[in-house]
């Protein structure tokens, strides 16, 4: 049962107006993405109405501020529930052990990560950068029979929950680096055949840096934000730093505002 039905006897007609239709689950955390103002003093009995309707929820919390500061992450209220922000979440055949709050992680890109294995194929070097708790390393090497995935990631923090779900998972083909993507990249000896960009919002900055560890003909997945019917400007960004490539397929990978779209741009370097 949606949330806003379980609510029909709790809220009057203007409140339930209002009211999210959904929200995310990390794990056993469920988490409003955007919790009304006027809902406030009723955010209580909503959270718990929605732990005794839910058995796999233990935790009801709400983000407070927009994803932010160095490592992209939001501010959590914990509203209800156990109090704790740290979680196993499963995805795509493997176990995400991480913090909602210090670590970015979005549930939504289930389906695009899964995608990303499938085009994989055997023997492929890949990197991701910015990889944080490792979900696109984990995904890609439990789907595809990749030779070795490389991550990148910045944040102390995730790169550590990272380094224990490769352990959580019993996966060996998978090498983790902390550090910042433009420095580790020229310290890698190695040519990659793919590699995953998923940093919508600044991916074009690293540009340059994946191009120094592409092979000729690897395969890029480009990440931006982008308006409906203005996808062709992230051909424009990637022009800037890459003379020779060929798109491959744009995908929308979600919605994050009206008419504004989370897309990844396929691309071969020629």
């Amino acid at each position: 049962m949606k949330p806003k039905e379980l609510l029909k006897s709790k809220l009057t007609q203007k409140e339930l107006s209002i009211m999210p239709s959904s929200f995310d689950v990390v794990g056993t955390i469920a988490i409003f993405i955007e919790f009304p103002k006027q809902l406030i003093k009723k955010e209580k009995m909503i959270a718990e109405l929605l732990l005794k309707n839910y058995n796999n929820i233990k935790t009801v919390a709400k983000k407070t501020g927009f994803y932010s500061g160095r490592y992209r992450t939001p501010k959590i209220k914990i509203i209800a529930g156990e109090r704790t922000k740290e979680t196993i979440h499963k995805e795509n055949n493997v176990n995400i052990k991480l913090n909602i709050e210090t670590c970015y992680y979005s549930p939504r890109l289930s389906t695009e990560r899964l995608r990303i294995a499938e085009l994989i194929r055997k023997n492929e070097n890949i990197l991701v950068m910015f990889s944080g708790v490792g979900v696109y390393p984990l995904v890609l090497s439990r789907n595809s029979k990749a030779k070795e995935i490389y991550g990148i990631e910045l944040n102390k923090e995730a790169h550590n929950y990272g380094l224990e779900n490769v352990k959580i998972n019993k996966l060996s083909n998978i090498i983790l680096l902390k550090g910042d993507v433009k420095k580790v990249v020229k310290k890698i000896n190695i040519k990659f055949d793919r590699i995953i960009m998923p940093l919508p919002k600044s991916s074009e900055k690293f540009l340059d840096s994946a191009l120094i560890v592409s092979k000729k003909g690897a395969i890029i997945h480009f990440y931006d934000f982008q308006n409906e019917n203005e996808f062709d400007k992230s051909k424009d960004k990637i022009k800037k730093h890459i003379n020779n490539f060929k798109i491959l397929k744009i995908v929308k990978c979600g919605q994050y505002a009206p008419r504004k779209y989370r897309i990844c741009v396929d691309f071969k370097v020629l």
